[in-house]
């Protein structure tokens, strides 16, 4: 059985927090080409923001299981840890470091299911790749979007594609992610007319309309969820006028929201929504609406049953297929093809003391070579 241990370790030592990789992804690729993969550097921006990402593939027949994950992390923080956050030390079985769990373990563990596959059935029918971006936590915007355009250019959509984050809420495998909820951020800004707030007949309080546009966007019910998504929701995240002083009526007043939403709606109507809302209260008001993500859902078939089956068979545990929590990079890839997220247990994620258990590392090697060979013996026998 191939080790996960010590690419991981190896992984965490290259302190690659976005957008700097150092050296993680050549970690990876001297890895994969030793197994024969053909290797793509795609690296994309300029300067600050350029961005390392790598496709690898091996084969070129289908089906094709891509393996999509990002080598890129978060800071370590200011909180003070027990350890140097990048020397991913093994106290008590336990590998410690930034990106142990989001997410240099789970490529670490499908890069071992890999190789022990391949070490045993170097011929297959199909293909398995590899989508290693270096900008998942950073902004999106020249990682994993750009590298699909790459893909589908060139021929390298696959059938399905399974995403290594830490899904695993409790225990290893109780948690699948089949989808994921869409998310807007809008910024609303009032303007009304300064004055003292003892002449308020001389002055237009932009802050009233505002309570009001919030009151009509917060107060109504968007749905009330379906089979695999909860309810949408608005969230006023802000609201400034800039004021310092008691007696002054501003000239403008600005609010945040954020709108969370399932597959019942998409980002355009929503926006145009809050544009209504807006502007029967305040007809000039500006509003600024980005789009992060559209809600998706990948119905389970083939793929997602493959690997229930994995996990239960390595860990007899029966996983729940879940929607929740906030966006990956998934979110891109279910434009171009099926996918599913499953990874390792995510408590300790963008914490201090970053860590995962060297069984669970195991195991989780051993579900993805389970799903692997499951998915290569199913198109065997179609």
């Amino acid at each position: 059985m191939s080790d996960p241990v010590s690419l991981l370790q190896e992984l965490i030592r290259c302190p690659s927090v976005t957008p700097e990789d150092a050296g993680a992804q050549d970690v990876l690729k001297a890895r994969l080409k030793k197994l024969g993969f053909e290797i793509f550097d795609l690296p994309y921006g300029e300067g600050q923001d350029r961005i390392l990402n790598f496709f690898a593939r091996y084969g070129n027949g289908h089906p094709h299981f891509c393996f999509a994950g990002h080598t890129d992390v978060v800071p370590e923080g200011k909180s003070h840890w027990d350890n140097d956050p990048f020397s991913a030390e093994i106290i008590d079985d336990v590998i410690y470091g930034r990106g142990a769990c989001d997410m240099k373990g789970g490529i670490a563990a499908f890069v071992s299911a890999v190789e022990d596959f391949l070490s045993q059935k170097s011929k297959f029918a199909g293909s398995l790749s590899f989508l290693i971006t270096g900008d998942e936590e950073g902004p999106g915007i020249n990682g994993t979007v750009k590298v699909l355009e790459w893909m589908q250019a060139h021929n390298h959509i696959p059938d399905f594609c399974l995403v290594g984050e830490p899904t695993s809420a409790q225990v290893l495998g109780d948690v699948i992610k089949i989808g994921r909820r869409g998310s807007l951020n809008a910024v609303i800004e009032v303007e009304g007319t300064q004055g003292h707030v003892a002449y308020p007949h001389l002055a237009d309080n932009p802050i009233h309309k505002l309570m009001t546009i919030l009151t009509s966007l917060t107060q109504p019910i968007l749905d009330n969820g379906n089979e695999w998504f909860q309810p949408s929701s608005v969230q006023v995240t802000s609201i400034d006028v800039g004021n310092t002083v008691t007696n002054l009526i501003p000239a403008t007043a600005t609010a945040c929201i954020n709108i969370r939403f399932n597959n019942l709606h998409n980002g355009t109507a929503l926006k145009g929504w809050i544009a209504t809302q807006c502007r029967r209260v305040a007809e000039h008001c500006k509003i600024d609406v980005a789009i992060s993500g559209e809600a998706f859902l990948t119905e389970p078939a083939n793929e997602v049953r493959a690997l229930c089956e994995a996990i239960h068979t390595v860990n007899e545990v029966k996983p729940r297929l879940d929607t929740g929590g906030g966006t990956s990079d998934a979110r891109f890839i279910s434009q171009y093809c099926a996918v599913a997220e499953f990874g390792l247990v995510g408590q300790t994620m963008h914490k201090v003391n970053e860590s995962v258990s060297v069984h669970d590392l195991h195991q989780l090697s051993k579900v993805y070579l389970n799903v692997i060979e499951n998915l290569f013996e199913q198109s065997s026998h179609s």
